[in-house]
């Protein structure tokens, strides 16, 4: 991770804009309200066969004494702190601004190799204006349009000199953990904890974190991705347009991960906002791990833990089999458990088991407890075989398919997590014609 470019400026100067044509992707919220853009945003791009990374800064604003601006400049310095390279970002449409003189002077300070990118330059007339820009004290200015993408090859060719030559790797395949949960559980804060940094914004204020952000966490012996999602609320709640991005941003991250860390607040129990966003990860048959936070919070009696433990499994039966760890993000209590849990979960998840075993095991239970016989026919199962797909999908081959009935397949799920040892993983069982 040793090339890192960092992009920032004053507020809605089009950072977000330039970072999605970069990185060839539409991942950073883009609107015309400056401060959508609140932590920093992470994405891949390639040029000239060298793989970077992008770091997309919230506009920065120095001396305010909102919540907001004073935890982004935080996080632009932070970005700032990472990067090697940073492409400092003004708009010509707006001429210089007291704010962009105050970046200016702030970067000076960075000791790092910044490039002055005056953005919003479409037409001959924009590029004559964009000369006035050489008062800020850079020797060199570069004029693009991160909405059409012209000028952009530019400043990537003088940008790559800048980095190690090291030629592109191919990149390795991590598991991947999205963290996710309605908001204000402590999505934020669990992120923190495990980096040991302020990574991402926290605040008291619901729905804080708008955009997904993606950490590679290396530590301890482990090695994996961890995905912050902003929090998912019902559709009746989604208000303005920003939020309904982020919570579209929340589900492709689950769409997109291994495993889901659940994050449920202890003091509120699980809500059925919280059995939405399980059975949404149960669909797309992902890794599941119940986090419930702030358990420090909970008067504690000598079965507390277990009562909540079954009223947990209760709510989301019939899939029950579910790993569930009760942690406090602020006293950082059993936070590495949750994430040695979700590796174990992974591991399920990608599991395979050999034919020959799996007929072993499963046709003398099948033959102790056959199909219940429907219109005076009987269903045989001669065969079974684990499909190679990306999550545990089981084909058992028999003679009439059509009349084995659900409870008879939740009946054959349930034996093959006895004994293959399936928690936290969907499994789909399909039934075949032999």
């Amino acid at each position: 991770m040793s090339n890192i470019v960092a992009i920032v400026g004053r507020p809605n100067v089009g950072k977000s804009t330039l970072f999605n044509r970069l990185t060839e992707s539409r991942k950073a919220i883009v609107d015309a309200i400056p401060g959508v853009t609140r932590d920093r945003h992470y994405g891949k791009a390639e040029w000239n066969g060298y793989e970077f990374s992008i770091i997309d800064t919230g506009g920065y604003v120095h001396g305010s004494g909102d919540v907001f601006e004073g935890e982004i400049r935080k996080q632009v310095e932070l970005a700032i702190d990472e990067a090697s390279v940073i492409l400092f970002v003004v708009d010509v449409t707006t001429g210089i601004t007291g704010l962009d003189e105050t970046v200016a002077q702030f970067l000076r300070k960075a000791k790092k190799k910044v490039f002055l990118v005056v953005n919003k330059v479409d037409n001959n007339e924009r590029i004559a204006q964009a000369s006035e820009f050489y008062s800020l004290g850079y020797n060199e200015i570069y004029c693009l349009s991160s909405l059409s993408g012209s000028g952009t090859g530019e400043i990537l060719d003088v940008v790559v000199k800048e980095f190690d030559t090291t030629e592109l790797q191919p990149e390795e395949k991590l598991p991947k953990f999205a963290i996710v949960g309605k908001p204000n559980v402590g999505k934020s804060s669990l992120l923190n904890a495990l980096l040991g940094n302020e990574r991402n914004i926290v605040t008291p204020i619901a729905g804080t974190t708008r955009d997904s952000t993606n950490t590679r966490y290396k530590h301890y012996g482990h090695d994996f991705i961890l995905v912050d999602t902003a929090g998912i609320r019902k559709k009746a709640k989604v208000k303005e347009d920003l939020e309904f991005y982020s919570v579209m941003r929340s589900v492709r991250a689950i769409e997109d991960c291994d495993v889901c860390l659940l994050l449920l607040d202890a003091t509120e129990g699980i809500e059925s906002q919280d059995l939405n966003i399980f059975h949404l990860a149960e669909r797309n048959r992902k890794g599941i791990v119940i986090v419930v936070n702030k358990w420090d919070l909970v008067e504690k009696e000598t079965q507390t833990t277990k009562e909540y433990e079954e009223f947990i499994k209760n709510r989301i039966a019939p899939f029950r089999d579910v790993p569930i760890i009760f942690t406090s993000t602020l006293t950082k209590q059993r936070i590495l458990k949750a994430i040695e849990m979700a590796e174990e979960v992974y591991k399920n998840r990608t599991k395979s088991i050999a034919t020959r075993k799996l007929n072993d095991v499963m046709l003398p239970l099948i033959e102790n407890y056959p199909p219940p016989s429907i219109k005076g026919k009987y269903v045989k199962i001669k065969y079974i075989t684990q499909l190679p797909t990306y999550a545990p999908t089981f084909a058992f081959f028999c003679n009439l398919p059509q009349y084995v009935n659900e409870p008879y397949k939740r009946f054959l799920e349930n034996k093959l997590r006895e004994n293959f040892d399936f928690t936290g993983v969907p499994i789909q069982v399909f039934m075949r014609k032999k």
